[in-house]
């Protein structure tokens, strides 16, 4: 069940994702949520890193603060740990003591360098192959006690549809941006296309391959020949029928 906290929680991430610039300009301003969320329950300071999983191997996306980002980017460079562990099994895994949880040796080694004697990694499901999670880091060990604990899986419950909904407008604000270049790349051949059978006389197909043999040749890209060859001849960089 919800609380009124995680409620405020809900509401402020929704407003950090309407004036986000990005999806990292978000994840920053959840991760700095989660922190002191977490850090207000275990009244003492915690630090947050988040990952994300969208197609491959998981990837530091943000953090609350350097400590953390390093960390968090450590781990995965390592391939394992409790984040990249609740990020496989989707379920929360904590290291209560460094100095005794025998699961990573490497990782801990890190983490006590870094001053870190306990962590916790928050997995969230969002949608399709994407996956998140929250790795939360403190400096003494046994912070995550049974309140804490509830505080952070609560709190990560709490945002799943607001992540959910900043992924998939990452999503489609991608594919937006690859359909204006796909659509770009497509204006700019029929246009070379058109001046070459203007010159030569030929079809659209001649002068195709004319353009393509040409591509070949210089072993660029058939689309920044076609560019060059308008540019050229107009002056101006080749515009598609939605920019202003």
């Amino acid at each position: 069940m919800s609380t009124s906290a995680d409620n405020e929680s809900v509401r402020q991430l929704q407003e950090i994702l309407v004036g986000a610039e990005g999806i990292v300009d978000f994840l920053s301003g959840l991760s700095e949520m989660a922190a002191a969320a977490v850090s207000e329950a275990a009244d003492d300071t915690i630090e947050c890193a988040v990952t994300l999983k969208l197609r491959r191997r998981p990837t530091t996306a943000a953090g609350s603060s350097a400590r953390a980002v390093e960390l968090d980017h450590i781990e995965q460079m390592l391939g394992d740990g409790p984040c990249v562990r609740a990020l496989r099994e989707m379920t929360p895994i904590m290291i209560d003591d460094v100095a005794k949880d025998p699961r990573w040796p490497e990782f801990n080694e890190k983490l006590a360098e870094h001053n870190v004697r306990s962590s916790l990694g928050v997995p969230l499901e969002i949608t399709g192959d994407a996956r998140a999670a929250l790795n939360f880091f403190a400096t003494k060990p046994h912070v995550f006690t049974a309140d804490v604990y509830d505080k952070a899986v609560g709190f990560a419950g709490a945002v799943h549809n607001t992540m959910q909904l900043s992924v998939r407008i990452n999503t489609i604000e991608n594919r937006a941006e690859d359909l204006e270049a796909a659509l770009e790349s497509r204006t700019a051949i029929n246009l070379a296309c058109g001046v070459i059978m203007a010159q030569n006389r030929c079809s659209q197909e001649e002068a195709m391959e004319i353009l393509t043999k040409v591509s070949s040749n210089r072993n660029r890209k058939l689309r920044d020949v076609a560019r060059e060859l308008i540019e050229q001849l107009s002056g101006s960089s080749v515009r598609t029928h939605f920019d202003s």
